[in-house]
């Protein structure tokens, strides 16, 4: 029987850039130890809300390269290496693989909208050809494609398909996914506002944007769901759900990266398409933050 790459939280961090749109390896090493010294049980790099999508290759490799390095097996390190070129997603993983990260995160790919026969091809190609452990992302709002429930039963065969981080707001699918699937056929919850129900669903944690911010809150809810305690978890989520709420007013990263540079973490810009908060939406999250006393 597989065990999970992670049970509990593991945020997926941002890519900090400096004031000339580099990446800012000393923020992200703040970073890093921030998240770490919360409690976090694990660290996904260069994923969606590590802007993969504007990393070049050269940056996305490097990244992952100076983050395994800089955790230094203190918690898991998940890389993100998927794409929609099945041959780019083989060479990221194996690149990440060589780096020595711990698993890979692999989305649907995108734009293709290929069909369910085609995520089944795409998937096991890739983990036919590396030896990490693979977790699948599903996130139909910004890929177009959702796996189905039969899907996923195909692909979790596979002694190298770990399980999924489900963002699709679909109970249903997570529903139908863990009978079909069996217990170690694992999932996580890839929504910040539905961590603690997809737990009382099975899910062993969350791979969680709001813990660039507030790491130790998600770590708290999923552990307090890992431990049975879903009461507690519970009154943790419905108290904070206007700040997590906050986080999703635009589209991600751009309200995480505002928050953190607003705490003082540094995260620096974002990179064209995407651009700065707009006001009215800024104002409205730091009410959030100052409710729950991130600021002042």
């Amino acid at each position: 029987m597989r065990n999970p790459v992670f049970t509990g939280a593991c945020p997926a961090i941002v890519t900090p850039f400096d004031a000339s749109g580099a990446v800012n390896y000393t923020a992200l090493e703040k970073l890093i130890d921030h998240v770490i010294e919360a409690g976090v049980d694990a660290i996904c790099v260069c994923g969606t809300t590590g802007e993969c999508s504007t990393l070049s290759l050269r940056e996305h490799i490097a990244v992952v390269e100076h983050s395994v390095k800089y955790i230094n097996h203190r918690v898991k390190v998940i890389a993100g290496a998927g794409s929609n070129d099945t041959s780019a997603a083989v060479y990221l993983s194996q690149h990440a693989q060589d780096s020595g990260a711990d698993a890979l995160l692999h989305v649907t790919p995108y734009y293709n909208k290929c069909s369910q026969a085609g995520l089944i091809r795409h998937y096991e190609y890739i983990a036919d050809r590396v030896e990490l452990p693979i977790i699948l992302y599903n996130v139909p709002s910004r890929t177009g494609v959702s796996f189905t429930a039969e899907t996923y039963q195909v692909l979790s065969q596979n002694p190298r398909i770990n399980g999924v981080k489900e963002a699709s707001g679909n109970f249903s699918l997570l529903a139908h996914t863990r009978h079909l699937c069996g217990d170690d056929f694992y999932v996580w919850s890839g929504n910040d506002d539905q961590t603690v129900p997809m737990m009382a669903l099975g899910a062993k944690g969350v791979i969680s944007v709001v813990a660039n911010v507030a790491p130790k809150l998600m770590v708290d809810m999923t552990h307090l769901c890992l431990a049975g305690d879903y009461a507690s978890a519970s009154k943790l989520q419905i108290e904070n759900m206007d700040f997590i709420d906050s986080l999703f007013l635009e589209v991600n990263p751009i309200p995480v990266k505002a928050a953190m540079n607003l705490i003082g973490m540094e995260a620096g810009g974002l990179r064209l398409p995407l651009c700065d908060m707009s006001e009215s939406n800024l104002e409205k999250m730091k009410a959030a933050m100052a409710r729950i006393g991130l600021l002042r």
